[in-house]
């Protein structure tokens, strides 16, 4: 079964694949990851292979008996456009999400670069959106542009976690920013700054902006657990979203 979500942007998650492989700075604290030790740890189905990428074709139809209008996170645990995933394996994750118009699927990668060459022939359904991860400049900011070559309706980008200062967003084509700390108990510190400059830039932008979490160091900088620093930027809670901003 898909799952409900504790994500603050979303309500179920869909994994059609599961497992992954560390390209980024943005990877090295992974959440699925550890997840995915305890699922197998203690027999969870689906976990057999540990983080091992690992296709799940008996989880395509899990959205087909959904009725309700849902906002699906696809891949949570994995990454749909990883380099072992095959176009026909995506080909018929889409074909699930076509015959589905009244869900919306929220699909994220820091696979950019084969976002625009599997989109190429390809049309993307109008309820699929595709948002990359912008963690740094080195590594995230180029996946911006390769976003921007998609002819996805919406383009979002999960800033998170964000570990350093972006300097100037070129947020043309964008339609919402989610920004967001790092938890656990590696996690590196995100700075008050770093995040307002990105919500400056989005209200200029006109771009929706989402605020998730300080993850493990408040917007003081001291390190306390992810709950008790809450989701307040600045004493506002920023939750916009495409179409609701």
């Amino acid at each position: 079964m898909s799952t409900a979500s504790r994500i603050e942007w979303t309500e179920q998650t869909w994994n059609p694949t599961t497992g992954c492989t560390k390209v980024s700075d943005g990877c090295r604290n992974c959440y699925a990851e550890v997840m995915a030790r305890r699922l197998h740890a203690i027999g969870v189905a689906g976990y057999e292979n540990n983080f091992r990428l690992t296709l799940q074709p008996s989880r395509l139809s899990q959205p087909l008996h959904r009725r309700q209008p849902t906002l699906y996170f696809v891949n949570s645990m994995s990454d749909l456009f990883h380099r072992d995933v095959p176009d026909a394996f995506l080909d018929r994750v889409f074909d699930v999400i076509r015959s589905t118009p009244q869900h919306t699927y929220q699909i994220l990668t820091k696979r950019a670069k084969r976002l625009p060459r599997y989109f190429s022939d390809r049309e993307c359904p109008p309820n699929a959106w595709l948002g990359v991860t912008v963690e740094n400049r080195r590594s995230g900011l180029p996946r911006v542009d390769e976003l921007r070559r998609t002819p996805a309706r919406v383009k979002f980008l999960s800033v998170e976690p964000l570990l350093e200062d972006l300097g100037q967003l070129n947020l043309c084509g964008i339609d919402w920013v989610i920004v967001g700390g790092e938890s656990g108990h590696q996690a590196r510190p995100m700075r008050a700054n770093w995040a307002r400059s990105v919500r400056h830039q989005c209200v200029s932008a006109g771009v929706a902006f989402f605020f998730k979490q300080w993850g493990r160091f408040g917007e003081d900088g001291v390190s306390r657990s992810k709950g008790r620093n809450g989701r307040k930027l600045d004493g506002r809670v920023y939750d916009a979203m495409p179409g609701l901003a």
